[in-house]
């Protein structure tokens, strides 16, 4: 399974370290099975986190190279300044996450990256979940919220604000892998999934 991580100026720490870091694990644990990766909109650059991480991102846009997309969130609360409502104005990101699911990739979510999928057009009717304080603005989009930390609708898996980036990856390993390396990951982390999965 090949995944890619997408950056962008203001996205959340959390929200992209703890997915990367489950991932990466998966893929020690299953002899390379899961592959992960950063990746931004455009080309290669640096990209700088909310609260001033900056990361050097050597892969720009290549969904062709991708099994599963993940798109983490940062900056709801501010419409100023680098974060969601950046890449929104923009548009780039939105159209290249609808071009990317019409090619047949997984696109996932968490926290209020799940606003940057309902731009795209990808939750209207669904069922979806995001960051308690976004739940309005994902329901006011069309998006079908579920009070759950992750959200499984087959195509469109969703989880809630931040930490549950951690079981989204942990169920995207399940659910794809197998539940032998989920629960490798989960005692190497010494964490254990919250929650239950809202799965159709």
């Amino acid at each position: 399974m090949r995944v890619q991580i997408v950056l962008f100026d203001g996205v959340e720490e959390q929200d992209f370290v703890g997915p990367y870091e489950v991932f990466s694990l998966a893929g020690r644990q299953s002899s390379g099975a899961v592959r992960v990766g950063y990746v931004t909109s455009g080309a290669p650059r640096v990209v700088t986190a909310a609260f001033g991480t900056q990361v050097t991102v050597a892969n720009g846009w290549s969904p062709g190279e991708a099994d599963l997309i993940v798109v983490p969130g940062g900056g709801f609360a501010r419409r100023t300044g680098p974060g969601i409502w950046a890449e929104i104005a923009d548009g780039d990101l939105p159209r290249k996450l609808a071009a990317a699911v019409k090619d047949g990739v997984l696109v996932t979510s968490l926290c209020t990256g799940a606003i940057l999928l309902a731009e795209a057009g990808l939750t209207a009717g669904r069922p979806c979940t995001t960051h308690t304080g976004a739940k309005e603005e994902l329901a006011a989009r069309g998006g079908e919220v579920i009070d759950a930390r992750v959200v499984d609708d087959g195509d469109l898996v969703t989880s809630a604000g931040v930490t549950s980036g951690l079981e989204l990856a942990l169920h995207l390993v399940r659910r794809e892998i197998g539940a032998a390396v989920a629960v490798r990951v989960e005692t190497i982390l010494e964490y254990e999934a919250r929650g239950t999965v809202w799965a159709k």
